[in-house]
């Protein structure tokens, strides 16, 4: 006898209408039935399950980074529900859509205080604001999934489906031509949205005054790395990306001046200081400290969404529309720059900062110096790699140090900065692509909140997988790092031992226990021929890297004189109080500043 399709049955349809091939989640009685549905459907959507439903809803975040589309996560009611909001906030600030479904209990105990019963509208009325319902009906679900599908897409940004348990169960819907139905279909088409010739001639006039150019690239110029390429050489332009925004620029070309912010480039501070033109693409960066001083600088920004111009700066021209073709149409209407001394400055800039990059990683450390663990990845890195990045010192690491390859996607936790994404994002680049070898660049912090779990997750699916390689690269410093300094750069604080110490965890141990390779390494010295080995291996492999919490996390030195002096006095502070590694901290803090100074004394002011 054949099984009556359900409402959970055409849930899973409309969701392989959408493009959907796999739900992230967990289990729970309130989802039962869409689970059983997606094992009826055989493989049409497949569900992976992950350890938390928090790092679930990461996995959706870090599905729809690096493969586009729409992120799907499942999840039961009660403390499901709750786990899901922090994946789904990440999603939210880092403007990325991901549609949640979670289970609800039977609509006839809704206000008696039944177990697990939580106010779901309410809970996800702030991370899901576009588009947040509960179906009632059976016949209400082809037409809330394709709203949320649509939703997600149009904002870019979650959208909520609560689904109550007995909804689940009821027969699939007719949906009659009749009053109180209304028809949908599972269909989105992407807008092509271009600025209009006025602004475009507004902007290239500011721009061909313009004497000293800079870009800020961010992650909106994924589809435009060409265009950026062409349009700075064109005009000798200075090229910062924010965090987000590096994977979309060739770190190799003499203009790109790196990342901006606390955690960027000195030269990325030089070249917004030196600037008479800014050109924002794509960026909604929130370091505005480091953007060019209020009246300095005359700007132009780009963007596909209205609501983002002048969102973080004052703007002198906006242009509403696809990067790529608004480059393009800048290019045809700016002739190029004819004056070079403002290029030469910035490839000085450039090139000083790659001395300093390297004189830096060469500095001894206890025992191994992160910055140099990080510039050796350089050599070894495939080159259709996928890069993961968790949140805490390990992204000052990654943005000064390692130079993507062109194509190489890399995905963190932008915004919300939440650290536990690494592990989580890792998997969904690999699950999306299992023929593209990943790393996974975290701390300790990041492993022992959510990496420890999903490496449970690597070992029960990599034998699945066409490319074996999936490294984890853990910065094991036994310190909470980036708290460390920030409270003695922003506090003037000595660092609080009970707060920011971590416990020594031996994580390439515990991945040989779940059947994956793992090295300790402790010496600069085999720093090589350790990554080497991680991308020869014929499983997973998780590298644990001795990494010294002393090594200090300075913003651009342009920046840095006040928070030089107050990291000192913190440190002395630590040091009479008989801290655990202050001495060294305040050796390796003015080995670093003397470096900078030697190295970047022509490029003063």
């Amino acid at each position: 006898m054949a099984q009556e399709r359900t409402v959970s049955d055409v849930i899973v349809e409309r969701l392989a209408d959408w493009g959907v091939s796999r739900v992230y989640g967990y289990s729970g009685d309130g989802i039962n039935g869409v689970l059983e549905a997606i094992r009826r459907s055989e493989g049409d959507v497949s569900f992976v399950q992950a350890r938390h439903e928090e790092n679930a809803a990461f996995m959706a975040v870090g599905e729809a980074k690096y493969a586009g589309g729409v992120g799907v996560v499942l999840s039961t009611q009660g403390p499901g529900a709750v786990h899901l909001l922090n994946g789904l906030y990440d999603a939210k600030l880092d403007r990325v859509p991901v549609v949640a479904l979670i289970g609800q209990q039977h609509r006839s105990v809704l206000g008696s205080g039944y177990m697990q019963e939580i106010d779901l509208r309410t809970l996800f009325s702030n991370v899901a604001a576009h588009y947040v319902v509960e179906v009632n009906t059976a016949e209400q679900v082809p037409m809330v999934l394709d709203r949320a599908f649509r939703t997600a897409r149009a904002t870019s940004a979650p959208t909520v489906v609560i689904l109550p348990h007995d909804v689940q169960s009821e027969p699939a819907p007719e949906l009659p031509h009749e009053h109180g139905i209304v028809p949908t279909a599972p269909t989105f088409d992407v807008p092509s949205v271009r600025a209009s010739a006025d602004r475009i001639a507004e902007a290239a006039k500011l721009l061909s005054a313009a004497r000293r150019p800079a870009f800020l690239v961010g992650k909106g110029a994924a589809g435009a790395v060409d265009q950026v390429a062409a349009l700075a050489e064109h005009l000798g332009a200075g090229i910062v990306t924010s965090l987000l925004g590096k994977p979309y620029v060739d770190e190799r070309s003499s203009l790109a001046a790196g990342t901006m912010g606390h955690l960027g480039t000195t030269a990325s501070a030089q070249v917004f200081a030196g600037c008479d033109a800014l050109l924002i693409i794509g960026s909604n960066d929130p370091w505005t400290e480091f953007y060019p001083a209020p009246g300095q600088a005359r700007v132009v920004q780009i963007d596909i969404d209205p609501a983002m111009i002048g969102n973080r700066s004052a703007v002198d021209v906006g242009l509403v529309g696809d990067a790529a073709a608004t480059l393009d149409a800048l290019r045809e209407a700016v002739p190029p720059a004819a004056d070079t001394e403002w290029r030469a400055r910035v490839e000085e800039f450039v090139a000083v900062w790659r001395s300093v990059s390297a004189q830096r990683a060469e500095v001894d450390a206890e025992p191994v110096n992160p910055e140099a663990a990080m510039r050796a990845l350089n050599q070894h890195l495939p080159d259709n790699a996928r890069v993961s990045l968790d949140v805490g010192s390990v992204v000052y690491w990654y943005a000064r140090q390692l130079l993507l390859p062109p194509g190489v996607p890399a995905h963190v936790s932008g915004t919300l900065a939440s650290m536990g994404c690494g592990l989580p994002y890792g998997l969904a680049a690999k699950l999306t692509a299992p023929d593209r070898p990943v790393i996974v660049l975290a701390g300790d912090g990041g492993m022992q909140m959510t990496g420890l779990a999903e490496l449970v997750t690597v070992a029960d699916r990599w034998r699945d997988w066409a490319d074996p390689r999936f490294v984890v690269a853990v910065f094991d410093n036994r310190d909470l790092a980036e708290v460390s300094w920030e409270q003695r750069e922003m506090e003037g604080a000595p660092r609080f031992d009970e707060s920011q110490r971590l416990p020594a965890v031996p994580y390439h141990e515990y991945a040989c226990m779940l059947g994956l390779a793992g090295e300790r390494v402790a010496d600069v010295a085999d720093l090589d021929a350790a990554w080497e080995r991680a991308w020869a291996a014929d499983r997973p492999c998780v590298l644990s890297i001795l990494t010294d919490p002393a090594v200090p996390l300075l913003p651009p030195m342009a920046a840095a004189e006040k928070s030089i002096g107050q990291m000192r006095s913190s440190l002395e502070a630590e040091d009479a109080a008989g801290g655990r590694y202050a001495e060294r901290a305040r050796l390796l803090l003015d080995a670093y500043v003397e470096i900078e100074a030697r190295l970047g004394a022509s490029t003063a002011g």
